[in-house]
Formats: structure tokens, sequence, C-alpha cells
């Protein structure tokens, strides 16, 4: 069963941070990483651009609106996502505990939907 891992953190958060902190912030994901590879649950996973380079679109009455960033203010965005195989919910919550934002921000784990 795939689950998609949705990493939300405040950008100001990670801007804030001083070179050696975002290095171990980093090593910290890079290890990660490599432990959903080597468990051979990895499907993808990607960081994303900050929300300011992001547009929301919204069809209403047939036409597209664009906006410019997110649609909604919110105290964290969503800065990345990994999905996972795993054999259940509790599987990849015990994945999603070890993401390192976790530990900053949060972590929000969705089964996918499948159409069978």
């Amino acid at each position: 069963m795939e689950f998609l891992l949705l990493i939300y953190e405040a950008e100001s958060d990670r801007g804030s941070r001083g070179e050696s902190e975002r290095a171990e912030v980093m090593d910290a994901y890079r290890a990660f990483s490599q432990s959903v590879a080597d468990a051979g649950v990895l499907r993808g996973a990607n960081a994303l651009q900050p929300v300011s380079d992001g547009t929301t679109v919204r069809v209403r009455d047939g036409a597209a609106m664009l906006t410019d960033g997110p649609f909604a203010e919110t105290k964290e965005q969503l800065g990345g996502y990994y999905l996972l195989d795993c054999p259940d919910l509790a599987a990849a919550l015990a994945w999603a505990e070890k993401i390192p934002t976790a530990k900053t921000g949060s972590v929000e784990v969705r089964p996918i939907m499948t159409f069978e």
C-alpha cells in the first residue's frame, strides 16, 4: 500500500538556520532517504521550491484564476514529500517519525487512493 508523507515546516525556520545547521539537516535527510531506499519502500521523494515560487490555480464558472504563491496563509508550508510503499499505516507512521522535520514541523501521512 502506498502512502504519501507530506513534510510541513515554517519556511522562516529553514531560512533562519546557520550554515552548519543546514548541513546537519541535509545530512539527516540524506540518511533518512538512504534508509527508506535500503528498506525497499521508497517510490519517490522531492523537496519543493518555496511557496513564493508556486502558483495556485482555481477554475470557477469555466474560467481559470491564477494566484501567485499558496492559496491560503499558514504557519507551516509544504516543503517536500516521500512516497513510500508500506505494508500498512503503522509502518508508514513509523517511517514518518524518522523524518528529520518531524522534530520541528509536521509530517502528514496520507494513503494513496487506488482505483480498481
